[in-house]
């Protein structure tokens, strides 16, 4: 990195080794490197729910054409109980996994409601 250059593409370096806010320019190259990570993953998480959602979806249509509750309390346990031993082996907070997982659960039911809710109109005003 020449010292024109402090990571962000800015040109501010001052020859010093560090940027005009004062922050060594190694340091905000580390940060930099970091963050792309960061995105990266973000990136990742967005894909992988997209992809979660869409399998719910269907889930929801085939509940909806079987008349199935949107809800399903043994099935939710089950996934809370192994996304919290899948978290404490990544050394990830049990509870915050749990927390993300039912904010996602309760997105899924909201979902599913709303198909068997349009079904039941759809079969209503197919009649």
């Amino acid at each position: 990195m020449s010292d024109l250059d402090n990571g962000t593409g800015n040109g501010t370096g001052n020859g010093t080794g560090r940027a005009a806010d004062g922050i060594d320019e190694s340091v905000t190259a580390e940060l930099a490197r970091l963050r792309d990570s960061i995105d990266n993953i973000d990136a990742a998480v967005v894909h992988m729910l997209a992809e979660r959602f869409k399998c719910t979806q269907q889930v929801g249509h085939l509940k909806a054409r079987h008349q199935l509750p949107p809800a399903d309390p043994g099935r939710e346990a089950s996934q809370i109980a192994r996304l919290r031993q899948l978290a404490e082996n990544a050394k990830l907070d049990p509870a915050f996994a749990e927390k993300l997982l039912n904010f996602i659960i309760a997105e899924v039911i909201r979902h599913h409601e709303t198909i068997a809710e349009e079904a039941v109109t759809s079969e209503g005003t197919s009649s």
